[in-house]
């Protein structure tokens, strides 16, 4: 069976991925997206899926599922004409053009099953986890990998919350979670933070904070429903003690959604997506990157919307500029 050729193809589904989509749709690119099948260890939709109350996504007042948003998303792609495949793709040659593209189960044919003119990732990036007991029980309800994201919700407001991570990301949460929490225990596994000099300072002077070091969580503790305990070992003693806690957030670092394009893509020391700045440009001509999967400091619903947004305006741009020249041949 011969390929299925698009001018563009998203891979990935989250903020990102739909944002690129409808621009590329409304463009009358007719764009296909490979929205995944539980690619990354979440459902079509990404991150977002996972997350209950988002609060801060413009125009919703009130708030909206995170499942509820994407569906709306996944939505405004099909209405402009984006084709969703359930689909993931786990191999991509960009070494000759049109982009040769092997959906999972595929990767062994020689033949691949898709091709494309350009191709935007969006495929994000998950937060890394620790595995600990209770974790799943307690993942969104009192657990979360994003104080901005979750730290202002009802659950976490005058309560102990609890933060692991001993670098500028997990400082950075403590003290944003300052703002809600009526007071932050920070757990540091080694005797040292390895945050900045003025990150630390500031987190070690703030009055709502207590620094644990030689501290790690050892289980996540509750009522069946929420969140209230955190069980912790002290690592030079043996020690082991409970901190009641109504939130625990995650500090240690993400996950980027990049083992299809390592080795056809420059990625950084992280393994996250070179980009040119303010664009959505790779070192590959008409590979394009969005999303969580090429930012490492923002990572939010509505940058990955805008990325989206820039990486569909480019395809675009890159799609006419390639009509052009065949125009003059």
């Amino acid at each position: 069976m011969a390929p299925q050729h698009r001018k563009v193809a998203v891979i990935g589904s989250g903020p990102a991925g739909h944002t690129a989509a409808v621009y590329l749709a409304r463009a009358n690119l007719e764009p296909i997206m490979f929205e995944g099948c539980m690619a990354n260890g979440f459902a079509p939709g990404g991150q977002l899926t996972t997350t209950t109350d988002v609060e801060n996504y413009p125009g919703f007042p009130e708030g909206v599922m995170g499942g509820e948003l994407m569906d709306k998303m996944r939505a405004q792609s099909e209405r402009f004409g984006t084709v969703i495949e359930t689909e993931t793709i786990t191999k991509l040659d960009t070494s000759s053009r049109p982009f040769k593209l092997w959906r999972e189960g595929s990767e062994g044919q020689a033949e691949p099953t898709d091709t494309a003119d350009a191709v935007i990732i969006a495929t994000g990036a998950s937060a890394k986890r620790m595995g600990l007991p209770g974790e799943e029980k307690y993942w969104q309800n009192g657990i979360s990998a994003c104080a901005v994201c979750d730290g202002a919700v009802p659950i976490f407001r005058n309560k102990p919350l609890v933060v692991i991570g001993g670098g500028d990301s997990a400082a950075e949460e403590a003290m944003y979670l300052t703002k809600y929490g009526s007071h932050v225990h920070v757990l540091v596994r080694r005797d040292v933070l390895r945050a900045s000099k003025v990150m630390g300072s500031r987190l070690l002077k703030h009055p709502k904070v207590t620094v644990h070091f030689n501290t790690s969580a050892t289980e996540c503790l509750g009522d069946g429903n929420l969140l209230t305990q955190v069980a912790i070992k002290n690592n030079a003693t043996g020690e082991e003690s409970k901190l009641e806690a109504n939130g625990l957030f995650y500090a240690i670092g993400h996950e980027p959604a990049t083992e299809l394009v390592k080795g056809v893509v420059d990625l950084d020391s992280e393994n996250y997506i070179k980009t040119v700045p303010g664009t959505s440009l790779t070192n590959v001509p008409g590979l394009f990157a969005a999303g969580d999967v090429q930012d490492k400091r923002y990572r939010q619903a509505i940058t990955s919307a805008g990325s989206g947004c820039m990486a569909g305006l480019d395809a675009e741009r890159f799609i006419s500029d390639l009509e052009a020249e065949a125009d003059e041949k």
